[in-house]
């Protein structure tokens, strides 16, 4: 952890908070996104640049009882800036480590705090023990008109840059996760080789059970994250994991949930128009 210095323009909040974050990660404030103002989302943004990273934001139940021997993000109400401000706070007992803007409060103002946490806490494992896979093919295209409706497998969908496929829920903005600040909602993806081994199981899976748009064969999925990519001539990016969750559980099977933890696929967007076929190439971009 280092002291970096709050943006010197914007709302207290959003100051500190970057500030904070550019501390408790040993980066530049620049590299940290700071919403505007009037943003109605701000945590929705820093979450999502958090996601990218195998990061997130874990709320303390009782941040002033807190024990934690690391930094973690403090919310404390500031007479100074008549607003919330961040700082990160340290240690067992806890204490206020760094402020990024100055204010005259101590721990006792602390209202709320957050662990900046790794979702997964073994990663350079996993990593280093997957192939290089860079390329691949589209095998299965899957919608849904609209949320926990029944997903269709068809031949080829039009891709809409920010918004997702035609005929899905996410495009129409009425999937259960839809949410417009949101990142990694136009597409989800799934490798056909989970599928295919889960299909061998008890869970009587197939390509539309996953509830994923895209089944692909052949690419590391996981690699894409934070990369731009190609299906045939559509670009994407890559956001985050698509970690399965007790939703899709629930529309599924009972033990989906185990079966696709860190192997649930890929959250991205869809950054050009076009339309994605079965048999699509899928490759990763330089840039």
């Amino acid at each position: 952890m280092r002291d970096v210095p709050a943006p010197e323009s914007g709302a207290p909040l959003q100051r500190s908070v970057v500030g904070c974050l550019a501390s408790i990660l040993e980066l530049e404030a620049a590299d940290v996104p700071a919403p505007d103002d009037d943003h109605p989302e701000p945590w929705t943004v820093w979450r999502n640049w958090l996601a990218q990273r195998g990061l997130g934001l874990v709320p303390v139940a009782d941040p002033r009882s807190f024990s934690w021997p690391g930094p973690w993000l403090a919310l404390l109400r500031s007479s100074e800036h008549g607003a919330r401000v961040a700082a990160v706070a340290f240690g067992s007992p806890p204490g206020i480590a760094f402020m990024p803007l100055p204010v005259s409060e101590d721990f006792d103002a602390v209202e709320a705090g957050y662990v900046v946490a790794a979702a997964d806490p073994v990663p350079a494992i996993r990593t280093a023990a997957r192939s290089d896979r860079s390329t691949g093919v589209v095998e299965a295209i899957a919608i849904a008109p609209d949320a926990e409706a029944p997903m269709t497998l068809v031949a080829e969908a039009r891709a809409h840059a920010g918004r997702g496929l035609q005929g899905d829920r996410y495009f129409e903005e009425r999937g259960t996760f839809s949410n417009p600040h949101a990142l990694g909602i136009d597409l989800t993806l799934i490798e056909a080789e989970v599928v295919d081994e889960l299909a061998r199981g008890s869970l009587r899976f197939d390509a539309a059970a996953g509830r994923r748009n895209v089944v692909t064969r052949g690419v590391d999925l996981d690699a894409l994250v934070g990369r731009r990519f190609r299906i045939g001539d559509v670009e994407c990016v890559g956001r985050r994991l698509c970690e399965p969750c007790a939703h899709l559980q629930r529309l599924t099977a009972p033990g989906v949930l185990r079966a696709l933890v860190h192997r649930g696929g890929l959250r991205a967007d869809i950054l050009t128009d076009g339309v994605i076929r079965v048999g699509d190439p899928i490759g990763r971009l330089s840039r």
